[in-house]
């Protein structure tokens, strides 16, 4: 079996293919297919057009105005992996407005904050995964994992369980992972945005400090990642990653 990245970076790539002698897009707009970048974005889209804008984890707003993939129109707050080509780029009042011709794009799976009940336990379940890289942009937390599966659909979610009690004044959650009993047959890799938004409510600073629980792998332990999360005028990346080789999420997981 083929690795899925190979696959994903195929599939991105298939649109800068130039279909004729000449490498440069058609409206002579100067700007070559080989110009190009890969980024995780969310959409801006309340229309459900073709032609949606995307905000990049930096903050830049990417409006498309030509695009390859005119089928695709995911909802509004969808996170996704676009590949696209920048047309033009102005600057007013040292702010920078961008039109892209987007050549390809991929969903992301985007998902809340589950709010685990005792009913709800199982079916979340705690099954191990490999927790590849982690950062926070644009009140997304964003996880690359990996785990061994086959052809069952699997369950991914960053859960708060109030049961639990903690002293340290930093939110607690986990990441969690339901492989539905599949056979541990693929190495599949994949990546997932949880919307953080929610845990802004009444707090009065800017930034809450967050421990990422992970049952990892041949761990007797549960790893826990701190990590912080800016919003509100002091938001920032932390630990982005580069998105010019990303992979494609796996077929089943939800």
């Amino acid at each position: 079996m083929k690795s899925h990245l190979n696959y994903l970076l195929l599939i991105l790539l298939l649109p800068l293919l130039p279909a004729c002698d000449d490498n440069f897009d058609s409206n002579n707009s100067g700007y070559p297919y080989s110009n190009y970048r890969i980024d995780i974005a969310t959409v801006k889209n309340p229309g459900l057009a073709s032609n949606f804008s995307f905000l990049l984890d930096n903050n830049q707003l990417m409006q498309i105005t030509k695009t390859n993939v005119p089928s695709f129109m995911p909802v509004d707050g969808q996170r996704i992996i676009a590949n696209y080509t920048i047309l033009t780029e102005t600057k007013v009042d040292s702010v920078y407005t961008r039109t892209v011709r987007l050549n390809n794009a991929q969903n992301v799976l985007t998902k809340g904050i589950f709010q685990i009940t005792p009913s709800k336990q199982d079916s979340i379940g705690n099954d191990s995964i490999y927790l590849r890289d982690m950062w926070i942009g644009n009140d997304f937390l964003n996880i690359e994992f990996a785990y061994f599966g086959n052809n069952k659909t699997h369950f991914i979610n960053l859960v708060s369980d109030a049961s639990k009690v903690y002293t340290d004044g930093k939110i607690h959650l986990e990441f969690r992972h339901n492989g539905n009993g599949d056979a541990p047959t693929y190495y599949l890799r994949g990546i997932v945005s949880f919307n953080l938004k929610s845990l802004q409510s009444g707090v009065t600073g800017n930034v809450l400090n967050l421990v990422i629980h992970v049952k990892m792998p041949n761990q007797t332990t549960v790893k826990m990642y701190n990590i912080p999360y800016y919003f509100g005028s002091t938001a920032t990346l932390y630990g982005a990653s580069d998105f010019n080789t990303l992979m494609q999420a796996p077929y089943n997981v939800h």
